[in-house]
C-alpha cells in the first residue's frame, strides 16, 4: 500500500482507535432535495467538525461546503440515475479521477448492486475505480446498495460485502441486520461501516450504532438519523460518543438530550417554507 493511500485512509478511519463517524449527505444524487439537505451550508456545515468525513457529490461540495472546512471528503462518484427509474442499479462512474484529485478528496464512494439487473456493470465499475484508486493513492469505499426488490439479510449482505472486498475495496459500507451481523463483519477482511438507513427514533438509532460497533463494525456512515433528527448536533455528538468514546446507549442518549434544546429547527430551506421532498424510495 502506498504512503498516499495509507495517509488518506487514516483521514477516514482514525488510526488511534480504527473507527470512523462518516456523515453521509449524498442522497440528492438520485433523490433531489432530500429533507434536511435543502440548504447544506446551513444544515451540514455546522456538523462537519464532529464528523470524521463528509460523503457527498462534487456539486454539493463546490456549492455548499466552504473550502475552509477541514473535514476530509469522500466523494460519491457513481450515479446517473434517479428515483423516477424503477431500476436504480443502472449506474456508472460520474466523476473523473482528475476531478477527485483536484478536490483533494480523501476517498471515493461507489455503489454496487449485487443480484440486480445491472450487477455486472456496477461490480465492473468498482473494479475500474479501484484500479484508479490504487494508481493515484485514493481509497475506495464500496457501498452495498439494496434495491427495493432485494432481501436485506446477513446472507445477502455477507455476499455483497465479500465481493466488494474481493474486488479490492478498502472499506465497505453496508446495512446492519439484527440476525447474524457477525457473519458480515467476520467474513469481510476490510473495515465495514454501517449505513444509517431510514430515519429511526433517536434512541433506536443509537442502539443500532452500539450493536453494530460491538459486533465488529469499524464505524458508521450515517445520514438521515443525524441530519433529520430534531437535534442534528446532539445526534452526531451522541454517535461519536458510542463509536469513539465507548459510551453505552444510555450515556449516548444523554449526550443527545443535553444538546437537544440547542438543535436546529425542522426547516433548513434557506429561510423559506420547508420543501416537501420525496424520501419514500431509498436504497
Amino acid at each position: 500500500m502506498s504512503w498516499g493511500l495509507e495517509n488518506r485512509l487514516s483521514r477516514i478511519i482514525r488510526p488511534e482507535d480504527n473507527r470512523t463517524v462518516m456523515l453521509a449527505v449524498d442522497h440528492g444524487y438520485f433523490l433531489g432535495p432530500t429533507s434536511g439537505l435543502e440548504c447544506m451550508s446551513e444544515s451540514i456545515v455546522p456538523l462537519a467538525p464532529y464528523a470524521d468525513t463528509l460523503m457527498l457529490t462534487r456539486g454539493m461540495l463546490r456549492a455548499e461546503i466552504p473550502s475552509t472546512v477541514n473535514t476530509p471528503i469522500v466523494l460519491r462518484v457513481s450515479g446517473a440515475n434517479s428515483v423516477l427509474d424503477d431500476d436504480l442499479s443502472n449506474e456508472t462512474i460520474i466523476t473523473d479521477i482528475d476531478e477527485v484529485i483536484r478536490l483533494n478528496a480523501a476517498g471515493m464512494a461507489l455503489s454496487i448492486f449485487v443480484g440486480s439487473p445491472h450487477q455486472h456493470q456496477t461490480i465492473a465499475n468498482l473494479a475500474k475505480l479501484i484500479d484508479l484508486g490504487e494508481r493515484y493513492g485514493i481509497p475506495v469505499i464500496a457501498v452495498t446498495a439494496v434495491g427495493k426488490d432485494m432481501v436485506r439479510d446477513a446472507r445477502y449482505l455477507a455476499l455483497a460485502t465479500r465481493i466488494a472486498a474481493e474486488m479490492g475495496a478498502h472499506i465497505v459500507k453496508t446495512y446492519y441486520v439484527e440476525d447474524d451481523f457477525e457473519r458480515i463483519t467476520g467474513t469481510c477482511p476490510v473495515p465495514v461501516v454501517m449505513a444509517g438507513g431510514k430515519k429511526l427514533p433517536e434512541r433506536d438509532a443509537l442502539e443500532m450504532t452500539y450493536s453494530a460497533i460491538s459486533r465488529g463494525a469499524a464505524g458508521v456512515d450515517m445520514g438521515r438519523n443525524i441530519f433529520q433528527s430534531d437535534s442534528p448536533l446532539g445526534m452526531i455528538k451522541a454517535v461519536n460518543a458510542v463509536v469513539h468514546g465507548g459510551a453505552s446507549v444510555d450515556e449516548a442518549y444523554t449526550v443527545y438530550m443535553d444538546e437537544k434544546p440547542k438543535g436546529r429547527k425542522k426547516s433548513a430551506a434557506r429561510g423559506k417554507k420547508k420543501i416537501a421532498a420525496d424520501d419514500s424510495r431509498k436504497i
